[in-house]
């Protein structure tokens, strides 16, 4: 790597790498090309084959109702959805529309998983037809709601309860306590369910004019297999919660889905994954206002990492005096300090107290991401579209997630990203083997002004960029500067509603993102008070012997506070080998006496 050059004053800028020739590709990109370009290709061809089948089917659709409607506004997809040209679109009406869009649901669904290329491919339809996503996604969410209440309603037949209560359902379904109930109803109806199925939805989509025998000659399989439709909702979403999650506890402290909404089952899954705590309950707020279009998880990891690193950062950063550190490197901009290496003294005293449990806490978010991986390939999800969130280290959990997804050659499960101020690098071929992993969008979301974050990876590859910083140059990935929102690391936590609804604006819930700014006013009120007293203080006369005083300070409280609950988790680990001990005592004895 060629050293940094020094330019005129002393600063040193970026080393400039040797650019790879344009339209090369190395060995190991070449292979995951071809390797994504298969999976595409076998699944499109399935896609095909199907809608073919239903095309030449004999007697051809039911229609119960042609009602046409308003032709409805064209709405402003993603570029990832670009509508594509086609003769359709002049003759159908919205009504029209909107029954080939469902009509080609039911048949993706009738492969037997809704894959996430299937999902892209879907709303490149609806653009392309001028269906507004709204109706995409009541349509998604009522066919969910119609499978599901069709399978719990064969509860009550007599036949279910008789094969339950002989046991003669799957082991496969037995994933939690809670959710056998669920997975036994769907898994032991058998073809008794495809007739209500084929008219329940029916019955709902009776003003689009699908009917109900259409129903169930695209749904397939699916309409009659109660085994099917719990594996396409994951048991009723038992995998996410139960048995087969908690193995990887084993492996990561602490690792959960927590469901953010009590609704039935969705026909996607979002994931969200926080980077930092200062409290427990801070795993799932950041999430509230991703609403009910999909089934919403927060993952839980790692939590004493997690609390010691956001206390930490908090106790220094919310110090009177951090308001003049802010300045100076302001005065320079994030970029230029960290690779001049010169940050504030009082900064760099910080790092005996941040450094570590940032350290800490980053290398698990690379272990975390590969359990991750392996939950949503062994299907924790079910045979639904995952939708990835995170931010700080939780978009690193994303990143190495992506990262083993596409080395062991894992397409069509994950649908969208959202990275936001990541700490990871910004160039590299590993951003190209995370868009072959991904069927929709990839969202980096960076501020140039994240101090924060520039001073906690400046120990890492800084010659490869940092994802939460910059832009992203590669074909496929949007990227979302946010720096008119985001100085410091830890307002991603109080912002992540704000950006969502820019990025995903119907999947998220309009009343919780007007509180989130609500209280972002509050925020931005208080930084404006801080710089007011940092002036008046300095037009006063009080210097750098004040500001390093309250630093040292904060950083001895938040010292203590880490000493503290590190003292308060060797207290508690003795306290369960205590009670692990007592209970192996009472078996002991238990065995004895029955001796």
């Amino acid at each position: 790597m060629p050293a940094p050059t020094v330019a005129a004053g002393g600063e040193k800028k970026p080393p400039t790498k040797r650019p790879r020739a344009e339209g090369t590709i190395t060995p190991k990109l070449r292979n995951l090309r071809r390797k994504a370009l298969a999976s595409h290709d076998e699944w499109a061809v399935n896609v095909l084959h199907r809608i073919g089948d239903a095309l030449n089917a004999p007697g051809g659709t039911e229609f119960t109702n042609t009602r046409s409607g308003p032709q409805g506004q064209i709405l402003k997809w993603p570029e990832i959805y670009k509508p594509v040209p086609t003769p359709l679109t002049a003759p159908l009406s919205l009504q029209s529309a909107k029954l080939v869009t469902q009509a080609v649901l039911l048949l993706l669904l009738s492969l037997e998983k809704y894959d996430a290329r299937s999902r892209t491919f879907l709303l490149i339809l609806a653009s392309s037809l001028r269906v507004p996503a709204d109706v995409v996604i009541t349509l998604e969410s009522e066919t969910a709601k119609t499978l599901i209440a069709v399978s719990k309603q064969m509860s009550a037949d007599a036949e279910s309860k008789k094969r339950v209560d002989e046991g003669r359902f799957s082991k496969r379904w037995k994933v939690g306590l809670a959710s056998v109930a669920g997975a036994a109803v769907i898994g032991v109806t058998g073809g008794l369910a495809a007739p209500l199925v084929a008219a329940g939805i029916g019955g709902l989509l009776s003003g689009v004019g699908l009917g109900a025998t259409a129903v169930a000659g695209y749904l397939g399989a699916v309409a009659g297999s109660g085994a099917i439709m719990g594996a396409l909702f994951g048991a009723y979403g038992g995998k996410m919660t139960g048995e087969m999650v908690e193995r990887y506890a084993a492996e990561v402290e602490d690792f959960a889905f927590l469901p953010l909404h009590k609704s039935d089952s969705r026909l996607r899954v979002t994931i969200g994954i926080i980077g930092w705590l200062t409290t427990p309950d801070e795993v799932t707020l950041p999430w509230k206002a991703l609403n009910e279009n999909a089934e919403v998880y927060a993952l839980r990891w790692e939590m004493d990492a997690l609390l010691d690193l956001g206390s930490s950062l908090q106790e220094v950063l919310k110090s009177y005096a951090w308001s003049y550190v802010k300045l100076e490197i302001i005065k320079r901009t994030v970029l230029a300090s960290l690779w001049a290496a010169i940050w504030p003294v009082a900064l760099l005293r910080a790092a005996r107290v941040i450094d570590n449990p940032f350290s800490i806490a980053k290398h698990r978010s690379e272990k975390a991401g590969r359990v991750l991986a392996d939950a949503i390939i062994n299907k924790a999800q079910g045979e639904r579209p995952v939708t990835l969130i995170g931010f700080s280290l939780g978009a690193r959990v994303i990143y190495y997630c992506l990262r083993s997804l596409a080395e062991r050659g894992a397409y069509g499960l994950v649908e969208n990203v959202v990275l936001m101020g990541a700490p990871v690098p910004s160039s590299g071929d590993t951003w190209t083997a995370v868009r072959t992993v991904v069927a929709g969008r990839v969202v980096n979301v960076y501020s140039e002004k994240d101090y924060i974050l520039g001073f906690l990876y400046r120990t890492s590859s800084v010659q490869f960029g940092i994802a939460g910083l910059q832009p992203v140059k590669v074909p496929g990935i949007e990227n979302v500067n946010v720096g008119n929102r985001v100085e410091g690391h830890l307002r991603y936590r109080h912002v992540a509603g704000v950006i969502l609804k820019e990025i995903f604006g119907h999947d998220v819930d309009i009343d919780e993102v007007g509180r989130e700014e609500e209280i972002l006013k509050v925020l931005e009120l208080g930084d404006e008070q801080d710089e007011r007293e940092r002036k008046e203080r300095e037009e006063k006369g009080g210097g750098s012997r004040d500001v390093e005083g309250e630093i040292d300070s904060a950083l001895e409280k938040a010292e203590r506070e880490l000493e503290e609950r590190k003292l308060r988790r060797e207290k508690e680990v003795r306290r369960k080998r205590r009670e692990v001990k007592r209970e192996e005592e009472r078996r002991r004895r238990g065995q004895f006496d029955r001796l």
